[in-house]
């Protein structure tokens, strides 16, 4: 009966950034580049490939100041949220 989500890990993202293919450190100035025309708040999905990229991207944009949301395991690639910080760092 109620439209609440039960949790934030369900929140739909306001843009999808498909990464998979591209090499480290490309994928976090793409992602980083991305994140920065978005709007306070908003939360950006991005794609990557296991291994260097979903190990390296998600510390890089948290050393950065951007809010890391949920890492998700889709078996053939990995989707990151993260949010643009509300306020400026």
């Amino acid at each position: 009966m109620s439209n609440t989500a039960p949790s934030t890990m369900n929140q739909t993202p306001d843009a999808q950034l498909d990464l998979r293919g591209t090499p480290c450190p490309i994928n976090f100035v793409r992602t980083k580049l991305y994140l920065e025309q978005m709007k306070p708040g908003a939360l950006l999905e991005v794609w990557l490939d296991p291994g260097e990229p979903i190990e390296q991207v998600p510390d890089s944009l948290a050393m950065e100041g951007y809010p890391i949301e949920a890492v998700e395991d889709h078996e053939q690639y990995f989707s990151l949220k993260v949010r643009h910080p509300s306020e400026s760092a």
